[in-house]
């Protein structure tokens, strides 16, 4: 018999009741450190005080009016987002990740329909990629597993080789829209792309007349130490896409424009029905208030810097379990020698979450805000986990 929820997950067998912070407690009363934080979602921590009392306080006064009518909270936040890009001039609100891309895929070619060259519809992606779940987002990362069973894949995209350089220089071509690309892959393993990359692709985008699209969904927001990742690189987009822990935990997505870019995306040709809701602006408002606090930040790096040192020592200690760390800030991997399911298997058996990526990567995204503490007990569990598949497959 088909269980109550769609069996799309494969889900661990735990289930929690309450967080506080990077802590979480299952319906046994059991305590888990988080170093997953909902797949970088919850940054600031489970149950953030600033951001609960401003879920409260919008909660008794409205929820819901539609884009209908403007909504005051939501203007806000699109000033708040514009200052801090440092490149964009207007935002779309949505309420996922996949629908930020998808807002980001329908601007770039209304971009150039507008611009009479209804012809360029194609857009670059690279190996690697998650882009989200819909039709057009999985035809964009072109994982054949996403795309088995869903008919034709929506047409007009290209993937190449990361880090390609001649192979961009080729592709991107008279018939191109966009180039889309995360400055750090989550799913595809915790990789981090090079500067000069992304330098390279803004100015075969400059030349050819193309847009160039970031999709800032895990590794934006704060994740890396910077506000947004591609930041280090010193490269602006003309479109980027955000979600996760823009809302830290409340659904919502951002498009996020120039007004160039934007030019196509006029009255009626998109829309949500949720997205820019009071609710999800108001908690998104507060985690710009927490984000906008000068000494956040550095303190990112900071802590960064010491879970990377330790994920080092970890390495040391089971070269037999894992080959290295990679990432950047508080988005890194454990490469594994090992099937990484049997490490995050035996992280949940020590009350740790860990998540699993591509490239047999083990993910490590903990809350932005944890603790000197957490990060030390967190560790220790998952040296305890390492030390599990260590005895489970000795003598392989």
């Amino acid at each position: 018999m088909i269980a109550p929820v769609m069996p799309t997950y494969a889900r661990y067998p735990v289930a929690f009741e309450r967080g506080e912070g990077a802590r979480l407690f299952d319906t046994a009363g059991r305590d888990y450190i988080d170093f997953g934080s909902g797949i970088a979602v919850t940054s600031f921590g489970h149950c953030h005080p600033h951001l609960v009392a401003a879920l409260k306080r919008q909660a008794e006064r409205l929820w819901h009016v539609s884009n209908l009518y403007h909504i005051p909270e939501g203007e806000r936040l699109a000033k708040r987002l514009i200052a801090a890009s440092g490149f964009a001039d207007t935002v779309f609100f949505c309420n996922s990740g996949a629908e930020a891309l998808e807002a980001a895929i329908k601007t770039a070619r209304s971009f150039h329909h507008a611009n009479g060259a209804p012809e360029r519809q194609k857009i670059i992606t690279f190996e690697g990629a998650f882009h989200g779940r819909t039709l057009a987002t999985i035809a964009a990362a072109g994982r054949k597993a996403h795309l088995e069973g869903f008919g034709e894949p929506c047409p007009h995209f290209q993937k190449l080789a990361l880090h390609d350089y001649e192979a961009v220089r080729h592709a991107v071509d008279e018939t191109t829209a966009a180039v889309l690309i995360e400055p750090v892959q989550g799913e595809g393993g915790v990789r981090l792309v090079e500067a000069e990359f992304l330098q390279h692709l803004r100015q075969i985008c400059d030349a050819r007349g193309a847009l160039l699209v970031f999709d800032e969904v895990q590794c934006g927001m704060g994740r890396t130490g910077r506000l947004f990742a591609h930041q280090w690189a010193g490269v602006k987009p003309d479109i980027m896409a955000l979600a996760k822990a823009l809302g830290g935990g409340f659904p919502v997505g951002a498009t996020l424009a120039t007004e160039r870019a934007a030019a196509g995306m006029t009255a009626g040709r998109h829309g949500s029905t949720f997205g820019g809701n009071p609710l999800a602006m108001a908690v998104a408002n507060a985690v710009m208030d927490i984000l906008e606090d000068p000494a956040f930040l550095p303190e990112v790096e900071r802590k960064a810097a010491r879970l990377q040192a330790m994920l080092g020592d970890l390495v040391a200690r089971f070269g037999r379990i894992f080959s290295g760390v990679r990432g950047i800030g508080l988005m890194l991997g454990l490469a594994c020698r090992v099937p990484n399911t049997e490490v995050t298997k035996a992280a949940l058996a020590e009350r740790v979450l860990v998540i699993g990526a591509g490239d047999n990567v083990v993910r490590l995204l903990p809350p932005l805000v944890i603790t000197e503490a957490e990060m030390e007990e967190g560790m220790a569990r998952l040296a305890r986990a390492a030390e599990r598949v260590t005895a489970a497959t000795a003598g392989e």
